[in-house]
């Protein structure tokens, strides 16, 4: 049973929109819900009736009308049966009445104009009496995360304790806001967002029901909108025939929504890719004369980037019903050519981006500007590739500048999709070696890169020991490794061309590529630097420390020192400095330390 009729009015000659129209009455009528069903179905069937639910989801998935089938189901009665049942293919006594929302024993109340601990009183004090007709009383709250807490604190020995004629049946948006106190007196039901394979298909059903004719493209592009939402898709749905005046087609769809042409979006994305900055501009400019609003143009560009992103895991990914032919092959093209390390930098600067343009007060100017930068990006190395060609001494080519934003090389400019596409690739790189340049296949010659130079001998430095090391990361001017060296490395044995060290739990994770790598830079010698099992001695900083403290406690042991302390009361010793010491080497140079509050000073 449904409420839907042969034509769109009710007998009073109103229009009912087609979300009211075609709102299923039965189990077998639910989209997108199988688990529940499947659930209560066995419930049902065994007798294990709960005494509360609590159901949850987005908008529109169809909280209240599965609380009102589940009334039904409840309190269903025909001739030949008088039983709960979610069998409601004949309609029963009851079922109408309630399903109309004006059954006397099935009382529907909004939490969210009901909100006080007097409305749950009311409640209350009603439980007490059986029901009129009905099997059994059931109370549906709507929005039910609106009850104050006073209100939650008043229902729950109720909620816990129900007479055996009453049933309670709870509705939010926002589970988070409900009490845990009242969760574990319900059984709990998630409904989940509608897939957009299923949406189509049933606004197709609708659509011939309604003698409309529609667009496949049409319906994609509504299911999306909908976002999981059976009530938004039908809400849309209505708009659009009212829009097209009795028939749906997807350009009429994309101009009432303000949305951007799909197939236009990829050709957006292909030229941001390219690091065509002028082509991007001009597509953006066009698709914004057509109606199409700035921050939906990038929120539909990062929507792809994420298609062709899921589509390098998985590739069934393009069966989803809601894409566009354009989109699945594009996509799975784009897949193939780019990395997930461009993906990802392409989603965080549009993450970043779309919200400026919500905000900003120019918002055509904010997008082109973030499209610019996207654009920029693609003559970015990314990270690795950076390392890489300084590793392997070859110039970064990818960073050179182009005139007058030009693209990276001659193309058609048209929509010709990801299959004429390459990657580039840094020298020596690998499959993560790519930026988020594309270029068009065509060959260009390259220029010749001669095998790499070796590193040319010098006399080798001698290390003895961790000062010495200390001491050559001081004379290269690098002050932030020198630092390291001092208060991470617990050094357990050094020979020529080989050191075993141990760490301390801070040292960074890097620390002994990073050893490797600047030896074999400072010395003109390959280095051998591993991590000993051995704990090694004390760090460099930890040695001076120890220095420090012990000329302290030497100094505060001297007889003349302790007599000037005597001498002047409040005198603290802030140094410890020896005359006529012999030189240390700069690392062992004592630093000034603050001595402990309680300590005198000279």
């Amino acid at each position: 049973m449904s409420e839907a009729g042969n034509s769109g009015a009710d007998k009073a000659g109103a229009y009912r929109v087609l979300a009211r129209k075609y709102r299923p009455s039965n189990f077998s009528e639910l989209i997108g819900q199988e688990p529940m069903v499947r659930t209560l179905t066995n419930a049902f069937a065994t007798g294990r009736i709960a005494q509360a639910w609590m159901l949850t989801g987005v908008r529109g998935v169809g909280k209240t009308t599965t609380a009102r089938i589940l009334a039904r189901a409840l309190n269903y009665k025909t001739s030949a049966v008088d039983q709960p049942s979610v069998d409601l293919s004949v309609p029963g006594e009851h079922c109408q009445a309630i399903m109309e929302g004006r059954h006397v024993d099935v009382i529907e109340m909004d939490a969210a104009s009901h909100t006080g601990i007097d409305d749950i009183r009311d409640i209350i004090e009603r439980v007490r009496y059986a029901p009129v007709s009905a099997r059994y009383k059931v109370y549906i709250i709507d929005e039910v995360h609106m009850l104050s807490t006073q209100a939650f604190n008043g229902l729950l020995k109720t909620l816990e304790e129900p007479p055996p004629h009453v049933k309670f049946i709870f509705a939010t948006t926002e589970i988070r806001k409900v009490p845990i106190t009242v969760l574990s007196r319900c059984q709990r039901f998630d409904l989940r967002r509608i897939d957009a394979g299923a949406l189509v298909a049933h606004l197709s059903s609708i659509a011939a029901k309604e003698g409309i004719s529609v667009d496949d493209d049409a319906l994609a592009m509504i299911a999306r909108a909908a976002e999981g939402s059976a009530r938004d898709s039908l809400s849309i749905l209505d708009q659009a025939i009212a829009h097209g005046a009795g028939s749906v087609s997807a350009e009429a769809v994309r101009a009432m929504l303000g949305l951007a042409d799909r197939a236009r979006i990829v050709d957006l994305f292909e030229h941001v890719m390219k690091g065509d900055v002028a082509a991007a501009l001009g597509e953006f400019r066009a698709q914004y004369d057509t109606g199409a609003d700035p921050a939906a143009v990038l929120t539909d560009l990062a929507e792809f980037n994420h298609l062709v992103t899921r589509l390098r895991f998985v590739p069934t990914a393009m069966d989803d019903a809601s894409l566009s032919q354009d989109e699945r092959q594009r996509g799975a093209d784009f897949a193939r050519a780019l990395s997930v390390r461009v993906l990802s930098r392409t989603w965080q600067m549009l993450l970043k981006g779309i919200p400026e343009v919500q905000s900003s007060n120019r918002p055509v100017s904010a997008a082109e500007m973030v499209l610019i930068r996207l654009a920029h990006a693609a003559d970015l190395p990314t990270l690795d590739e950076a390392l890489r060609s300084l590793e392997g001494g070859a110039p970064v080519q990818n960073g050179a500048p182009r005139p007058n934003g030009a693209p990276a090389s001659p193309g058609n400019g048209g929509g010709s999709g990801a299959s004429a596409v390459a990657q580039t690739r840094m020298p020596g790189g690998s499959g993560g070696a790519q930026t988020m340049r594309l270029v068009e296949a065509t060959p260009a010659p390259t220029a010749f890169v001669g095998p790499p130079q070796p590193v040319p001998e010098t006399q080798p430095v001698p290390l003895k020991s961790l000062a010495d090391i200390i001491a050559l990361a001081d004379a290269q001017r690098d002050i932030a490794f020198k630092v390291l060296l001092r208060s991470c490395i617990r050094l357990v044995r050094i020979e020529p061309g080989r050191i075993d060290v141990g760490l301390t739990s801070d040292a960074p994770k890097m620390l002994l590529n990073d050893l490797t790598t600047k030896l074999r830079a400072w010395t003109g010698r390959n280095w051998l630097v591993s991590l000993s099992k051995e704990e090694g001695g004390q760090t460099l900083a930890e040695m001076e420390s120890t220095k420090r403290e012990n000329a302290f406690l030497d100094a505060r042991s001297d007889p003349t020192v302790a007599a000037i302390l005597a001498r002047f009361p409040g005198a603290k010793i802030i140094d410890v400095r020896i005359p006529d010491a012999p030189e240390v080497d700069e690392t062992e140079a004592e630093v000034p330390v603050e001595p402990p509050a309680d300590d005198d000073e000279t």
